[in-house]
């Protein structure tokens, strides 16, 4: 049966065709740095162009605000409004600047870029001051989900680092419908308070200092009191061979005095080691997290080369990734903060994905 188009749906076919042919036109000029050690049978190459240097871009072209879920929430947004979503996801101590050379990029790419700080960073903000300032890995996820719900977002690859990581990780495993793939740096991060209570070795427990530290309440004042350095540490021994200055430290840590922010990473790293508890509305969820689901997205997983911070080895985790999956590590002194540090690899690992889940 032949059916006739409008002129309308035409357009929107045409729209459709040019922005597709953008994107892959865009995908074989983006280029990762490093070495990808291939672990699925597609392993996506582009042709290589002279890489962005890191720093480019101090600023977003769009902030914004929105309700959902139990925030406010603050995010930068790029690309046009009809490409594929991608949400950018950061972690602790840092905030939506690491990917403010990757926006760009993917947005040039024909992606719709999401870049929301989290709860307790920025200018998201609690609606309510009756809500517990909880740092528990589901509740983050979960400020996601609303957020895509609010702004009509289907489905999105995720991709983020630390927490941020660790949410694309969770939204994989529970909520997959909302998912067209992943990006993770540092791999399964997904955790239990349980799992938490076997004791390390010497040299971990040593790199986790700054956990069994927030389990005092000294700790806590401390960190209120000396949020500034503290930031300024954490950056510097998760990523000893990145040369960043002073500026785009104090953009970012700006982030840190959210009124929040303190009551939250405090939480967070006390529930993660059993010293606080969670809320009985995410039980259920955090039950089935602790039996560590496979993920069957598609998924690449990420290292720096000079990441400061503790991370497992790529293949204590590979059997946590059924679907389609590669592992990249970023060479050249690459640290933690890899989006920020190698902005170019990490936007090729966005695009390659996405193409991964077709």
């Amino acid at each position: 049966m032949s059916t006739i188009q409008t002129s309308e749906e035409l357009n929107h076919d045409r729209r459709r065709f040019l922005r597709n042919a953008a994107m892959t036109i865009a995908a074989a000029e983006l280029v990762g740095l490093g070495s990808a050690d291939a672990q699925s049978s597609a392993n996506a190459q582009s042709t290589r162009i002279n890489p962005i240097k890191p720093g480019t871009n101090t600023s977003f072209a769009s902030l914004k605000q929105i309700d959902a879920g139990l925030l406010n929430v603050g995010y930068a947004e790029a690309g046009p409004a009809d490409g594929p979503a991608v949400i950018l996801l950061h972690g602790w101590p840092y905030d939506i600047y690491s990917f403010v050379d990757v926006a760009p990029l993917l947005a040039s790419a024909g992606y719709h870029v999401i870049v929301p700080f989290l709860r307790g960073y920025g200018t998201t903000s609690f609606l309510s001051t009756a809500t517990m300032r909880n740092g528990q890995q589901s509740a983050v996820a979960l400020d996601i989900i609303a957020l895509m719900d609010v702004l009509k977002i289907q489905k999105a690859v995720i991709a983020g680092f630390d927490w941020g990581a660790r949410t694309a990780d969770i939204m994989a495993a529970l909520w997959p419908e909302r998912c067209k793939g992943i990006v993770s740096v540092s791999g399964y991060l997904i955790g239990s308070p349980a799992a938490n209570q076997a004791p390390l070795p010497p040299r971990a427990t040593f790199a986790f200092w700054y956990q069994y530290y927030f389990a005092t309440e000294i700790g806590r004042a401390g960190y209120e009191k000396y949020l500034h350095d503290f930031a300024k540490l954490i950056w510097q021994t998760a990523s000893p061979k990145w040369d960043f200055d002073e500026a785009t430290f104090e953009r970012s840590t700006a982030s840190l005095n959210n009124p929040d922010h303190v009551a939250i990473a405090i939480h967070n790293y006390r529930w993660r080691i059993g010293q606080a508890d969670g809320e009985r509305r995410y039980d259920d969820l955090e039950k089935r997290l602790a039996a560590l689901p496979v993920i069957a997205l598609p998924a690449i997983t990420m290292e720096g080369d000079s990441n400061g911070a503790i991370h497992a080895d790529s293949a204590a985790y590979r059997n946590r990734f059924s679907g389609k999956y590669e592992y990249r590590l970023i060479t050249g002194g690459v640290g933690h903060n890899l989006p920020q540090e190698a902005p170019q690899a990490f936007a090729q690992a966005v695009v390659d994905v996405n193409s991964y889940a077709g």
